[in-house]
């Protein structure tokens, strides 16, 4: 929140809030977990955070997206959600009401359509039920060129107080909503409720009495203090899914080789929404990559192997980081339009695999991801497999676990598939049920101190 005041912005486009129903769905990362509970404590700790203790740093948190972007059949970005009108209330509502309850500025509607209506412009859902019945006085904000994408007028109509319009529907939007306002189309109650809504929110975050930026807060971008709390966010999510006859904690004398174009590339650690929208496969200087930080703390040589190739066999233990490109929205769709990624490793990440283990050499897999992947056959060919998901710059918590500075903490906040067999049906593999076993259940997770059993 601090660093967002820092650079001018006082309301922020986070946290997403959906419940992620199938992997397969591009925007995993962005969610908390597949748990209305544990989403629900998460988000409203995450509006407070953004509110902060003083007006300085007091950001409008957005809820979002507004319902059902993370339950849509086949898991497609913007799809249709078909879940029965109770489970939605049931399981997706929730977090919505922990963020008004925590005094969240701002909801964002969501792509979907439920009801065979699109959520933009669903005036049941928006104005009866979150801006009535729950009581929400904040500001419902559309997603991206939601105007010309999903009704015009409509929407306004239906609750939206802001809208998102960019170039190639700007003039669409300001010309539509003033004619809708001039024949009636659109009342002027709704828009006096709209306006009344942005300036509430404007009052409660200061930006009358503290209309710019302020730039004494500049130095505070990227301090260290930050990066500590980064550095333990890392640390304490990672999740320890096997560690067979005690191998990690590592031996900082063993002779070590890190493997794969993953361990040096801070881009690949960080996915999406980073650098850029689709994130970025070129590393940035500001941050600590997991090669750079297991050769600091190692008292051995660390050899590297970006391709997988284990010319040299003379060593103890391979390091071998594997996962997916960085993708954002649809673009990360299991299946969709653009084919971009899988439920599985690639065949290159599954050979650097196979070459190490096929030559007897110890292996420690850490798979970098925004989501749960069917990995069952890398998890039982390795020695000890680590879920890092995406730590971002902060390679340094990865290695002061690993060598056994701190302890694993993380546990999973999704079950994890066995195989792409539990991915037929349009929700994916439900664990809402029993219907489909997982390979590892929602909040697994071993540490040093646990026997490798599977819970």
């Amino acid at each position: 929140a601090l660093e967002s005041k820092a650079t001018g912005f006082n309301w922020v486009f986070s946290p997403c809030v959906a419940i992620p129903l199938n992997e397969k769905w591009g925007r995993v990362y962005e969610a908390f977990s597949e748990s209305t509970e544990l989403t629900a404590e998460l988000e409203q700790a995450s509006v407070v955070g953004h509110k902060g203790s003083a007006e300085s740093i007091n950001v409008i948190a957005t809820a979002k997206h507004f319902i059902g972007d993370g339950a849509t059949d086949f898991g497609v970005e913007g799809g249709n959600t078909s879940l029965p009108r109770a489970e939605v209330l049931q399981r997706l509502l929730p977090p919505y009401q922990a963020a008004i309850r925590a005094g969240v500025g701002s909801v964002m509607a969501s792509f979907n359509t439920l009801d065979g209506l699109p959520m933009h412009a669903h005036k049941e859902l928006i104005t009866v039920l979150l801006k009535e019945s729950l009581g929400f006085d904040g500001i419902v904000v559309s997603d991206w060129k939601a105007y010309s994408r999903f009704g015009g007028p409509n929407i306004i109509n239906a609750g939206i107080d802001v809208v998102m319009a960019v170039d190639g529907d700007l003039t669409m939007f300001q010309d539509g909503v003033r004619d809708a306002v001039m024949n009636g189309t659109i009342a002027m109650a709704r828009i006096d409720d709209a306006v009344r809504r942005i300036l509430r929110q404007k009052f409660r975050v200061g930006a009358f009495r503290q209309p710019f930026a302020d730039a004494g807060l500049i130095s505070k971008i990227g301090i260290q203090e930050h990066r500590q709390v980064a550095r333990q966010a890392v640390r304490e999510s990672l999740v320890l899914l096997k560690n067979e006859d005690g191998l990690l904690p590592l031996n900082k004398n063993k002779r070590l080789v890190v493997v794969g174009e993953f361990a040096d590339n801070a881009g690949m650690q960080s996915g999406g929404w980073t650098v850029n929208w689709q994130g970025s496969t070129e590393s940035y200087p500001v941050a600590t990559t997991i090669l750079a930080v297991i050769r600091k703390k190692a008292s051995t040589e660390v050899l590297y192997d970006p391709h997988g190739e284990a010319n040299d066999e003379n060593v103890d233990v391979a390091l071998i980081v594997v996962g997916e490109t960085p993708y954002a929205e649809f673009f990360g769709d299991v299946g969709g339009e653009f084919s971009k990624c899988a439920l599985t490793l690639t065949e290159t990440h599954q050979k650097y695999i196979d070459t190490y283990t096929s030559k007897g050499i110890k292996t420690v897999v850490i798979l970098i991801s925004g989501r749960p992947m069917v990995v069952s056959k890398q998890i039982e060919q390795s020695n000890a497999f680590v879920a890092a998901w995406l730590p971002g710059s902060e390679g340094d918590g990865i290695a002061e676990v690993l060598f056994g500075e701190y302890d694993f903490k993380g546990k999973l906040p999704h079950s994890w598939p066995n195989s792409e067999d539990d991915y037929k049906g349009k929700y994916g593999p439900n664990f809402w049920d029993d219907s489909i076993k997982p390979l590892f259940p929602f909040g697994f997770g071993l540490d040093y101190k646990s026997n490798d059993q599977r819970a």
